[in-house]
Protein backbone atom coordinates (compact mmCIF):
# COMPACT_ATOMS: atom_id res chain seq x y z
CA UNK A 1 0.00 0.00 0.00
CA UNK A 2 1.05 3.30 -1.16
CA UNK A 3 1.60 6.50 0.97
CA UNK A 4 1.43 5.20 4.59
CA UNK A 5 1.99 7.27 7.15
CA UNK A 6 4.00 6.99 10.00
CA UNK A 7 1.10 5.62 12.23
CA UNK A 8 0.38 3.23 10.35
CA UNK A 9 4.12 2.51 9.30
CA UNK A 10 5.19 2.70 13.47
CA UNK A 11 2.15 0.24 14.44
CA UNK A 12 0.19 -1.79 11.59
CA UNK A 13 1.39 -5.61 11.75
CA UNK A 14 -0.96 -8.38 10.99
CA UNK A 15 -0.59 -10.82 14.07
CA UNK A 16 -1.91 -14.17 14.55
CA UNK A 17 -6.11 -14.42 14.81
CA UNK A 18 -6.52 -11.08 13.27
CA UNK A 19 -9.47 -12.20 11.03
CA UNK A 20 -11.24 -13.83 13.95
CA UNK A 21 -11.16 -10.51 15.86
CA UNK A 22 -12.43 -8.86 13.15
CA UNK A 23 -15.32 -11.57 12.83
CA UNK A 24 -15.83 -11.14 16.76
CA UNK A 25 -16.17 -8.01 16.95
CA UNK A 26 -18.34 -7.20 13.72
CA UNK A 27 -20.40 -10.42 15.53
CA UNK A 28 -20.72 -8.41 18.21
CA UNK A 29 -22.05 -4.93 17.08
CA UNK A 30 -24.45 -6.79 14.83
CA UNK A 31 -26.18 -8.70 17.81
CA UNK A 32 -25.81 -5.01 19.44
CA UNK A 33 -27.43 -3.54 16.99
CA UNK A 34 -30.28 -6.11 16.88
CA UNK A 35 -31.01 -6.11 20.52
CA UNK A 36 -31.13 -2.65 20.69
CA UNK A 37 -32.61 -1.33 17.26
CA UNK A 38 -33.02 1.92 17.28
CA UNK A 39 -31.57 2.68 21.14
CA UNK A 40 -28.07 2.14 20.72
CA UNK A 41 -25.42 4.45 19.66
CA UNK A 42 -21.51 4.85 19.60
CA UNK A 43 -20.03 6.86 21.82
CA UNK A 44 -16.46 8.07 19.96
CA UNK A 45 -14.00 9.83 21.05
CA UNK A 46 -12.93 10.51 17.32
CA UNK A 47 -9.97 8.36 18.22
CA UNK A 48 -8.20 5.50 16.33
CA UNK A 49 -10.19 3.11 17.72
CA UNK A 50 -13.79 4.78 17.42
CA UNK A 51 -13.15 5.59 13.71
CA UNK A 52 -12.20 1.66 13.38
CA UNK A 53 -15.59 0.99 14.87
CA UNK A 54 -17.62 3.80 12.94
CA UNK A 55 -16.03 1.82 9.68
CA UNK A 56 -16.76 -1.72 11.17
CA UNK A 57 -20.81 -0.38 11.43
CA UNK A 58 -21.14 1.59 7.64
CA UNK A 59 -19.18 -1.55 6.51
CA UNK A 60 -21.71 -3.91 7.90
CA UNK A 61 -24.66 -1.55 7.36
CA UNK A 62 -25.61 -1.15 11.02
CA UNK A 63 -28.39 1.42 11.87
CA UNK A 64 -26.37 2.28 15.01
CA UNK A 65 -26.19 6.00 15.59
CA UNK A 66 -22.36 7.62 16.45
CA UNK A 67 -22.07 10.33 18.82
CA UNK A 68 -18.91 12.60 19.99
CA UNK A 69 -18.66 14.76 22.62
CA UNK A 70 -17.26 18.55 21.69
CA UNK A 71 -15.82 19.50 24.92
CA UNK A 72 -15.19 23.30 23.72
CA UNK A 73 -11.08 22.22 24.06
CA UNK A 74 -10.53 19.84 21.42
CA UNK A 75 -7.91 19.97 19.28
CA UNK A 76 -8.97 21.29 15.16
CA UNK A 77 -7.44 17.83 14.00
CA UNK A 78 -9.87 15.92 16.12
CA UNK A 79 -13.14 18.11 14.81
CA UNK A 80 -12.18 17.67 11.52
CA UNK A 81 -13.22 14.33 12.15
CA UNK A 82 -16.54 14.29 12.24
CA UNK A 83 -16.55 16.08 8.11
CA UNK A 84 -14.81 13.21 7.62
CA UNK A 85 -17.03 10.78 8.69
CA UNK A 86 -19.66 11.91 7.02
CA UNK A 87 -17.96 12.67 3.82
CA UNK A 88 -16.45 9.01 3.52
CA UNK A 89 -19.53 7.19 5.03
CA UNK A 90 -23.07 9.30 4.91
CA UNK A 91 -22.97 9.71 8.63
CA UNK A 92 -24.25 12.28 10.54
CA UNK A 93 -22.79 12.56 13.55
CA UNK A 94 -24.34 13.32 16.48
CA UNK A 95 -22.23 16.08 18.74
CA UNK A 96 -23.23 17.26 22.06
CA UNK A 97 -21.88 19.71 24.14
CA UNK A 98 -21.40 20.94 27.61
CA UNK A 99 -23.69 23.47 29.11
CA UNK A 100 -22.56 27.44 28.03
CA UNK A 101 -23.70 29.21 30.99
CA UNK A 102 -21.81 26.54 33.27
CA UNK A 103 -18.80 26.61 31.24
CA UNK A 104 -18.41 30.11 31.16
CA UNK A 105 -19.07 30.13 35.16
CA UNK A 106 -16.28 27.91 35.64
CA UNK A 107 -13.94 29.27 33.69
CA UNK A 108 -15.19 32.75 35.30
CA UNK A 109 -13.79 31.64 38.91
CA UNK A 110 -11.46 29.22 38.04
CA UNK A 111 -9.54 30.43 35.27
CA UNK A 112 -8.90 28.49 31.58
CA UNK A 113 -5.82 26.40 33.05
CA UNK A 114 -7.95 25.16 36.37
CA UNK A 115 -7.30 21.34 35.57
CA UNK A 116 -3.80 22.19 36.63
CA UNK A 117 -4.27 23.17 40.06
CA UNK A 118 -5.41 20.02 41.21
CA UNK A 119 -7.02 16.49 40.71
CA UNK A 120 -10.27 17.71 42.20
CA UNK A 121 -10.52 20.62 40.12
CA UNK A 122 -9.71 18.99 36.87
CA UNK A 123 -12.44 16.22 37.49
CA UNK A 124 -14.78 19.03 38.10
CA UNK A 125 -13.81 20.36 34.68
CA UNK A 126 -13.94 16.89 32.95
CA UNK A 127 -17.85 16.23 34.84
CA UNK A 128 -18.81 20.03 33.25
CA UNK A 129 -17.48 19.23 29.97
CA UNK A 130 -17.71 15.50 29.48
CA UNK A 131 -20.23 13.96 32.15
CA UNK A 132 -23.11 15.96 31.98
CA UNK A 133 -23.09 16.49 27.90
CA UNK A 134 -22.60 11.70 27.98
CA UNK A 135 -25.93 11.93 30.08
CA UNK A 136 -27.89 13.84 27.84
CA UNK A 137 -26.59 11.75 24.77
CA UNK A 138 -27.63 8.30 26.55
CA UNK A 139 -30.90 9.81 27.12
CA UNK A 140 -33.73 7.48 25.93
CA UNK A 141 -30.97 4.51 24.83
CA UNK A 142 -30.28 1.29 26.19
CA UNK A 143 -26.96 0.75 25.35
CA UNK A 144 -23.81 1.77 23.58
CA UNK A 145 -20.46 0.65 22.28
CA UNK A 146 -16.88 1.87 23.11
CA UNK A 147 -13.72 2.07 21.66
CA UNK A 148 -11.87 0.29 25.01
CA UNK A 149 -8.87 -1.62 24.54
CA UNK A 150 -7.17 -3.90 27.27
CA UNK A 151 -4.05 -2.66 26.41
CA UNK A 152 -4.26 0.64 26.43
CA UNK A 153 -3.75 0.88 30.03
CA UNK A 154 -3.44 -1.03 33.16
CA UNK A 155 -6.46 0.53 34.54
CA UNK A 156 -8.30 -1.24 31.35
CA UNK A 157 -6.77 -4.05 31.42
CA UNK A 158 -9.86 -6.41 31.92
CA UNK A 159 -12.33 -4.58 29.76
CA UNK A 160 -15.13 -6.73 29.03
CA UNK A 161 -17.00 -7.11 25.32
CA UNK A 162 -20.05 -6.36 27.15
CA UNK A 163 -21.00 -5.29 30.41
CA UNK A 164 -23.59 -2.63 32.01
CA UNK A 165 -23.37 0.51 32.98
CA UNK A 166 -24.32 2.28 36.54
CA UNK A 167 -27.40 3.45 34.56
CA UNK A 168 -27.96 -0.45 33.43
CA UNK A 169 -27.48 -0.12 29.79
CA UNK A 170 -25.65 -2.37 27.69
CA UNK A 171 -22.08 -1.06 27.32
CA UNK A 172 -20.42 -2.98 24.02
CA UNK A 173 -16.27 -3.10 23.34
CA UNK A 174 -16.13 -4.84 20.64
CA UNK A 175 -12.05 -4.21 20.29
CA UNK A 176 -11.38 -5.61 24.33
CA UNK A 177 -9.27 -8.08 22.61
CA UNK A 178 -7.88 -5.95 19.75
CA UNK A 179 -3.79 -5.30 20.10
CA UNK A 180 -2.36 -1.39 18.43
CA UNK A 181 -1.21 -3.32 16.29
CA UNK A 182 -4.61 -4.87 15.21
CA UNK A 183 -5.68 -1.58 15.43
CA UNK A 184 -3.41 -0.03 12.40
CA UNK A 185 -3.51 -3.02 10.53
CA UNK A 186 -7.25 -2.70 10.41
CA UNK A 187 -7.11 1.32 9.50
CA UNK A 188 -4.23 0.45 6.89
CA UNK A 189 -5.94 -2.49 5.01
CA UNK A 190 -9.59 -0.47 4.75
CA UNK A 191 -7.99 3.11 4.70
CA UNK A 192 -9.72 3.99 7.80
CA UNK A 193 -9.66 8.39 8.29
CA UNK A 194 -8.18 9.06 11.63
CA UNK A 195 -6.88 12.10 13.64
CA UNK A 196 -3.19 13.04 12.00
CA UNK A 197 -2.33 14.16 15.95
CA UNK A 198 -1.78 10.15 15.86
CA UNK A 199 0.87 10.60 13.40
CA UNK A 200 2.78 13.11 15.49
CA UNK A 201 3.11 10.39 18.62
CA UNK A 202 -0.34 11.39 20.34
CA UNK A 203 -1.90 7.61 21.42
CA UNK A 204 -4.64 9.02 23.15
CA UNK A 205 -6.42 12.42 22.59
CA UNK A 206 -8.14 14.40 24.53
CA UNK A 207 -8.98 18.10 25.29
CA UNK A 208 -6.07 20.09 23.75
CA UNK A 209 -4.81 21.49 27.39
CA UNK A 210 -4.62 18.25 28.74
CA UNK A 211 -2.93 15.97 26.39
CA UNK A 212 0.33 15.64 25.07
CA UNK A 213 2.45 13.68 22.89
CA UNK A 214 4.60 10.55 24.41
CA UNK A 215 7.86 9.41 24.07
CA UNK A 216 8.86 5.94 22.71
CA UNK A 217 8.40 3.90 25.75
CA UNK A 218 6.55 5.80 27.45
CA UNK A 219 2.79 4.37 27.82
CA UNK A 220 -0.27 4.84 25.57
CA UNK A 221 -2.02 7.19 28.25
CA UNK A 222 1.25 9.14 29.51
CA UNK A 223 0.16 11.90 27.57
CA UNK A 224 -3.14 11.98 29.39
CA UNK A 225 -3.02 14.16 32.36
CA UNK A 226 0.66 14.30 32.71
CA UNK A 227 1.10 16.15 35.55
CA UNK A 228 -1.37 14.11 38.04
CA UNK A 229 0.07 10.40 39.62
CA UNK A 230 -4.00 9.52 40.26
CA UNK A 231 -5.62 6.98 38.02
CA UNK A 232 -6.10 8.49 34.51
CA UNK A 233 -9.53 8.51 33.60
CA UNK A 234 -12.35 11.05 33.30
CA UNK A 235 -15.16 9.33 34.63
CA UNK A 236 -16.92 8.66 31.43
CA UNK A 237 -15.69 4.83 31.79
CA UNK A 238 -15.95 3.56 35.20
CA UNK A 239 -15.96 0.05 35.83
CA UNK A 240 -19.14 -1.60 35.29
CA UNK A 241 -19.65 -5.26 36.52
CA UNK A 242 -19.06 -7.61 33.87
CA UNK A 243 -22.24 -9.54 32.32
CA UNK A 244 -22.49 -13.16 32.97
CA UNK A 245 -22.32 -15.46 29.77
Amino acid sequence: MTGMSNAIERHARRTRGFDARVVHAAALLCEAAGDHAGRIVQVSSLGVEGMVLTDLLARHRLPVAVATLDTGRLHAQTLALIDRIGQRYGIAVEVFRPAEAQVVRFVRRHGERAMFESVARRRECCALRKLEPMQRLLLGRTAWISGLRRAQSGERADVPFFAHDAEGREKFCPLADWSEADVWHYVAVHEVPYNELHDRFYPSIGCEPCTRAITPGEDARAGRWWWEDAAKECGLHSRPEPTAT
